[in-house]
């Protein structure tokens, strides 16, 4: 069983959606660097829950500091972090206990823990365990904030409504990080707040695609092969439930392309060598090119919808129909999009020290 991600970093995940608390160890972190529990709180504030659009569970999710920060300074030892879970409703899934409900872990987390795991609320599989991802995450984000390296998503696609475009700007960048429905056009905000209104009318949930940028990452992170920045940054996303694909620059658009389309040419620009274009998504070869790193990750509709589907009764071994009552969010992409943004900085800075050690910051500092 792996509940660990990381390199030289690392970080573990541990709590259920309805035990007593969730929370997370991250191990790896220089000693010296300042902690910034506003900013880690905001995060977190950043994921929740909100009005008409999203579950009525709401958490307060002050997120407590155990160990490895003093006076504001990382110790340079396990920095745990542990958030309670004070919102929780166990009965609601008594009824559905050996009914596996569609689009869950439910079946396989049965094939793998024959009956010992908890399944209320998905248990170790549920969202709720993102928020933990989420604090270590945004104390990484600071301390890349705090040497220029910013990090932002947008929801490029709900359903079949696209917003426009996200620029390589970091001011524009860090005013689309203060908005909790990150989109850039606002008559597509609309339109996608619409969708998800009229999804939960209906008892049904929608997906869709969050576009992420990488800004002022130094090139020379990653390697050919095994550990190529895609690859760390994939696994990392793979974690988040909900997530299943992604793709970095054009992605599958290279399908559609020459090679003299998708090659990006070389030029001087301010004294740096650059590409004209960033089809490849400021990844060559596995490894950072300077350019800003741009990626795509697709959210599949919520699966907790009140519809009535066609499932199994492990009990009985009867074909019957569910419908799954309780506080389910009708979409969950804009909570994900803070999620992968605090979980992008911990990979990150697990790159930079596998390369640069324990002096990254200083290192970005030079840059």
């Amino acid at each position: 069983m792996k509940n660990t991600l990381g390199n030289v970093v690392k970080l573990t995940v541990f709590g259920e959606s309805h035990g007593d608390a969730v929370g997370c160890v991250l191990d790896g972190i220089p000693a010296g660097l300042p902690v910034n529990e506003e900013y880690i709180q905001k995060q977190l504030d950043m994921r929740q829950s909100l009005p008409e659009i999203s579950t009525s569970r709401r958490e307060p999710d002050q997120v407590r500091i155990l160990s490895g920060v003093r006076n504001g300074y990382t110790e340079g030892t396990p920095i745990t972090f542990i958030l309670e879970n004070t919102n929780v409703r166990r009965k609601d899934y008594d009824a559905l206990a050996g009914v596996l409900r569609p689009g869950h872990a439910d079946y396989t987390a049965q094939l793998k823990y024959h009956g010992y795991q908890d399944a209320s609320g998905g248990g170790h599989f549920s969202g709720r365990l993102t928020a933990p991802m989420t604090a270590a995450g945004a104390l990484c984000r600071s301390l890349l904030e705090k040497y220029g390296v910013v990090i932002g998503s947008h929801i490029a696609q709900l359903y079949n409504v696209q917003d426009q475009g996200l620029p390589a700007d970091p001011e524009a960048v860090r005013k689309l990080n203060e908005k909790m429905f990150a989109v850039l056009d606002e008559q597509a905000e609309k339109e996608m707040l619409e969708l998800i209104r009229d999804a939960r009318e209906q008892g049904d949930s929608l997906g869709g695609i969050l576009e992420t940028v990488i800004l002022g990452l130094p090139g020379g992170l990653g390697e050919p092969l095994f550990g190529s920045v895609e690859s760390v940054i994939a696994e990392a996303m793979f974690s988040i439930p909900g997530v299943k694909g992604i793709e970095f620059g054009s992605g599958f658009r290279f399908a559609e392309m020459y090679g003299s389309e998708a090659n990006d040419a070389f030029i001087v620009r301010d004294d740096k060598i650059q590409t004209e274009t960033n089809h490849n998504g400021g990844i060559n070869g596995g490894i950072t090119n300077g350019m800003p790193v741009v990626f795509r990750t697709v959210i599949k509709p919520t699966p907790s919808i009140s519809r009535t589907q066609k499932t199994v009764d492990m009990k009985t071994m009867e074909e019957t129909g569910i419908e799954i009552h309780g506080r389910h969010d009708p979409a969950i992409i804009h909570r994900a999009r803070t999620v992968v943004d605090n979980l992008t900085a911990f990979v990150l800075v697990d790159l930079l020290t596998e390369v640069y050690g324990v002096t990254w910051p200083e290192v970005l500092k030079c840059a």
